[in-house]
Parts: structure tokens; sequence; C-alpha cells
């Protein structure tokens, strides 16, 4: 939302105009003289009415004789103090506190040149009170010229919305600077419907406090009652860094008042002027994560990609095209993006081109299944840095091909990190997930055996290997957040498959990060970020349904579906062997996994040749014996899919 200017001017720059027009240097300049000029005529008027208050109304004929000569001096006192102060350049929309002073500031200078002209001139000045009484109304004065027509258009534009049928009444929690200035904003604006009634803060002292004009109605935890009292619809949120806890907390609290909720972003904390109602974005499930945002951020002092060749497999998912922005970012001599997708492939490849004109984009069509194709792109490119993204990873699905979750996530692995090997690569990152931890499912198993693949690598090759876990991560195109929000905006229902289920979360730059800083950083061969506590997927939705001003069971309905094939209630992130030599390294779990078994080599050719054959019996026979942990759930794949596969995915 832009914030239209109120009574003030575009900052002064060379423009060009057309012939006969009046430039915007010359605007400006005349509203600079005509302050000028009135501070000139409000020392003046100022200094008679002194005088007169001074001698009701009856002036001496001394004073009167005199009274020109002093009103010059004075005049040019004060236009002198103006522009030493910048009077004359005010910005009527954006003035505050500080300006407020500067006036007075001002007015004191002024009196105190007059005087120092007086002395200078051995001109016989007005008597002392006078002096005192022309400097409170000059002050005055002055600064009601500059503040008084902002003030009059914000209260008729806060009296405009109050009555209008468009009018949405809000209250907004945190009466803290950002609280304030958000205020003040939306004050100013004309552009929105907000009215606001008051402000909410968890701190009591401020309870019946005025704050921008607007009372403290009461604490957070109030929050219904003051919503159903004023007919409250929307709710801004203005505290920086609040815990996600608490918002989660407000939102349980709120539930069955159908109330949207918009927050200013975390940014906000590092700014030090001021807050443009534009920048309330909607809360968001990134805002209900049950800790801190971990920034992976260049300050870190990491190395990083800057002139470096890179490679990323997935390149045109969530995850791999997030990488390719971040290492464009950190200005790679090369960025070389490989996907089956080639029609996302060529979007995201087009993006770059567009946003990074100097960067070297390549976008490579392949099938990482064919090792040929595979080998032929390392020869030509020769990466430094491998990111490989590239994965089955849909839980139901695997469990009905458990051939092709193999011939991509064990062998497309293998492929990809011989590869890496052979060319001479310093550094390959594989992404597994959490799902590999004593996994339940067939995808969760075959990126397990890609770990040991890449560990298998890390014993015999000169490149760094590494493999990085994710949890669930939120906004990706296989998350359950985009889901929810397709089913919410279709009216329901809202599918959870068990009130228990859990995941651990994290944001798309958060999953990058922890990539990016696990392969540039060498910590070692397995790296987990700490996600903090499991999130429980019915609160998840509950919340999500509550955000979008919606009752839950009530307007949109929440529908239980089953724990799906390969799905089990909760992840873990590490095994036991793991955690015995597991340390933490600025929030991200470091390991070092088990040695791999002798026969690895001979196992893997099995297991291919298996799934090329489609005997998903022995496919999931020897994916027991590669990953002794692995469980078949209760709810087994049958070998045929149904006739209605949409069944296995609700």
């Amino acid at each position: 939302m832009e914030i239209k200017p109120i009574l003030d001017s575009q900052p002064e720059r060379d423009v060009v105009v057309p012939a006969g027009s009046v430039s915007q240097f010359s605007i400006s300049g005349f509203r600079q003289v005509s302050l000028l000029v009135v501070d000139a005529a409000i020392a003046a008027v100022a200094l008679w009415v002194a005088m007169l208050l001074r001698f009701e109304g009856q002036l001496p004929a001394w004073e009167t004789k005199h009274l020109g000569l002093l009103i010059l001096l004075l005049v040019a006192a004060r236009v002198t103090a103006s522009v030493i102060l910048r009077l004359h350049k005010w910005s009527f929309r954006l003035s505050g506190l500080v300006d407020g002073a500067r006036i007075w500031l001002a007015a004191i200078l002024g009196t105190g040149l007059f005087l120092l002209l007086l002395f200078l001139g051995q001109v016989k000045g007005p008597p002392r009170s006078v002096v005192l009484i022309e400097l409170i109304l000059s002050g005055v004065a002055m600064a009601a010229l500059r503040f008084a027509p902002r003030l009059t258009v914000t209260y008729v534009a806060e009296q405009t919305r109050a009555f209008s049928k468009s009018s949405k009444p809000v209250v907004i929690v945190g009466a803290g600077s950002a609280g304030e200035l958000l205020q003040r904003d939306l004050g100013r604006s004309d552009e929105h419907g907000y009215s606001v009634v008051g402000f909410l803060d968890d701190n009591p002292d401020k309870l019946g406090m005025i704050v921008g004009g607007k009372p403290v109605l009461g604490l957070i935890d109030d929050l219904p009652r003051i919503a159903k009292k004023y007919e409250i619809v929307e709710v801004l949120i203005a505290v920086p860094r609040l815990e996600a806890r608490r918002i989660r907390e407000i939102l349980s609290m709120c539930a069955d008042l159908k109330l949207h909720f918009k927050i200013l972003p975390v940014s906000f904390a590092y700014l030090n002027d001021r807050v443009a109602a534009s920048m309330l974005q909607e809360l968001s499930p990134d805002d209900l994560l049950p800790r801190e945002v971990i920034s992976f951020s260049e300050s870190d002092g990491e190395p990083r990609s800057a002139g470096r060749v890179v490679l990323v497999t997935g390149a045109a998912g969530s995850i791999g095209s997030e990488i390719c922005r971040q290492v464009l970012v950190g200005r790679v001599a090369r960025v070389v993006m490989i996907d089956m997708n080639e029609n996302e492939l060529y979007l995201q490849a087009r993006r770059f081109e567009r946003d990074f004109p100097e960067a070297d984009v390549t976008a490579e069509v392949a099938d990482i299944r064919d090792s040929g194709r595979v080998r032929a792109l390392f020869d030509r490119y020769r990466p430094q840095d491998v990111f490989h993204a590239a994965a089955h990873k849909h839980v139901p699905l695997m469990e009905w091909a458990p051939g092709e979750a193999v011939k991509n996530n064990v062998l497309g692995t293998r492929h990809v990190a011989e590869a890496a090997h052979e060319c001479g690569a310093e550094r390959f990152v594989y992404i597994s997930t959490d799902k590999a931890v004593r996994p339940t499912s067939v995808m969760g198993a075959s990126k397990r055996v890609g770990e040991k693949i890449v560990r298998c690598m890390a014993r015999k090759s000169k490149t760094r290997f590494c493999a990085v876990r994710f949890g669930n991560v939120l906004g990706s195109s296989g998350s359950v957040v985009p889901l929810f929000r397709e089913q919410i905006a279709a009216g329901g229902p809202v599918t959870v498959t068990d009130p228990e289920v859990r995941r651990y979360f994290m944001t798309i730059s958060e999953a990058v990060g922890l990539v990016l800083r696990a392969g540039y950083g060498d910590y070692g061969e397995l790296c987990v970020l700490d996600m903090g506590e499991q999130i429980r997927i019915l609160d998840l939705a509950r919340h999500m349904i509550t955000m979008v001003g919606k009752v839950p069971d009530v307007d949109i309905a929440i529908a239980f579906t089953g724990l799906r094939p390969g799905e089990k209630l909760f992840e873990e992130l590490l095994t036991e062997e793991e955690e015995s030599t597991s340390s933490v390294a600025r929030k991200i779990f470091v390991a070092t996994s088990p040695p791999v078994r002798k026969d690895l080599e001979e196992r893997l050719a099995e297991l291919v040749d298996a799934a090329y054959a489609e005997d998903h019996a022995r496919v999931m026979d020897l994916l027991r014996q590669l990953v002794p942990s692995y469980t078949v759930p209760a709810v087994a794949a049958p070998q045929e899919a149904p006739v209605d596969g949409r069944a296995s995915l609700a």
C-alpha cells in the first residue's frame, strides 16, 4: 500500500520537465521561501502582540517610535535561526518529536540572535517580559503552522474512516515503539479502511495510557473481550520478535471470533526510523515456529560461493531453486541447474537471468538415473560444489512404486556422487530427510540408503561429502501448508491424517542456509538443524483456519483420514548411534555416522536389479537388509495401487 504525501513536497532533485511547466525544484523552492516569509510574519505579529500585552494595549510613544526597527531586527534573527535549523525544509507528513524540539531550538536561537543584534547595534531593546512573551508566542505559532495541517488531516481522515461503511475496527497488539509508529502511519494514510480502536499490551503498567492518541485498552489476554466489545474485525500485531508460542496462544484464544490477523515482519526490529502500514503482512505458518527463525547470513563469516562453479540437481524444485538463488546472490562464477521438469526449469532459469543479468546461469534437462548423461554434464562443467536436491519425496506415492524410489533416490544419488568424485569436485552436499531415521516408508528408507552411499564415498574420495537432514519445509511444494491453504480457500474440509501426528518444521531460507553452511563450513559428514519442538499438525491446521478469520470446525471442517501408508506419528532427527557422537555447532547438530556394511556395493546392485525388474517384494526385503531399522508400517502397501489412487493421498 503506497502512502500518499500530505501537505509535503517531493525531495529536491534534477528532473527533466516539458517546456513551459514548473520544475519540481521551483515548487520546492517556493514552498521553502513561503515558510520563511510566514516565520517572518509570525515574528512581527508576536512582537507587536507581546508589546500590547506588556503595556495593556497602550504603547508608549518611545516604544512605538522604535517598534519598526525592533521588528526588522527580530525578523532577521528569526529567519536566520529558521535557516540554520532548516525549518524551511519541513516535512509536514513525517515530522515528529525531534522536529518539535527543533522548532523550540530555533525559537530560542532566534531570540538569542535578536538580543545579540540589539547589543551590537547599541539599540535599546524592549522590556525583558516582552522578549519572553514574544519567544513563547513565536514558538507556539511556528509549531502550530507546521503541525496543525497534519493533525487536521489526520483527524478528518480518522473521522471519515470511523463513519465509513467500509471501516474496519482494528486493535493493535503492542503498545511499544513499533505499535506507536504503526498507529501514526495509519492515521496519516487514507488508503486503508482501518479504524484503530486502541492498543493491547502484556505490560500492565501501560494500562490506561494514551499512545499515539489511542488508549491501551487491556492486556493481550483480554483480546477476546475487547474484540467482542468493540466489534473488532482485524488484529494488527506490532511486536517485533513476538514468540511463536505467544502467537499460537493468541490464535487459540480467538479461534471462535472470526478475526483476521496481520503482523509486522521481524526485520522491522532492525529499523530505527519509521514503520509503514504497507509493511503489514498476513500472519503465516512461518510465524508459528516454536523457536526463532535461524539466519545463516554472509556476516556469519563462513566461506561462500563467490567465483565458484556450482551444480544443483533438482534445481526446478522449491529447495533446489532457492539454493540457486542464494549462490547467485553470493556471486558464483556459474550455476548449472539440472532437473527433469523442463518447463519449470526453463522458467526458473529465465527468472534468474532477469534478476541476475551478470550471472552465468545454465539450465540442463537431465535424468539423474542416466549415468552417461550425468557424467557428460560433470565432465563439461567441472563443478567445484555440488548440491544434490533431486529426489522422489512423496511418501504415499513411493509406497505404491518402491522401484521408482530406488531408481531415483538410490541409483540417481550414486550416479551424482560418483560423477562428483571422478571430476574432482571439492564439495558434495546430499539433502536427506528426518524420515530417514528409523524409517517406516520406502521414501525414508531409500533416502537412508542414499546417506550410506554418500558416507561410503566420503571414506575414499578427496571430495568433502556431507549429508543434511531436513524436517518439513514450510511453503515447499511437498509441504502440508500449501495443501491446507488450498483446502481452506475451497471452504474445506481440511484433512489431517491423525489428531496426534507431529512434525519438525523449518523455513525454506533456514533449509537452504543449513545446506550452504554445512557445505562451506565443513562441519562434518552429517548435519541436522536444531528445529526445536515438533508441531502438532492438527494445531497447525486450526491456526491456519483462524488466521484467515474462520472458525475451525464451524466455518471450516477438519477431517481425519488416518495415517497413510509409510507414515508415522512423529519423526526423529538422529539415531541412537548418531546421538552418541553428536555435538552442537551454531544451531546445527553434527554427528558421525556409523560405518557402512562391507557388502554395500553387492546389495546395491541387487536392489537396483530388483527395482528395474519391478520386484516390489524383493525391493522391500533388500531395503530392510540395508537399513535394519526400517519397519514396514501396520498399513502396508499392496503389490498394486488401488484403481482410484486419490484415496491413498487424501
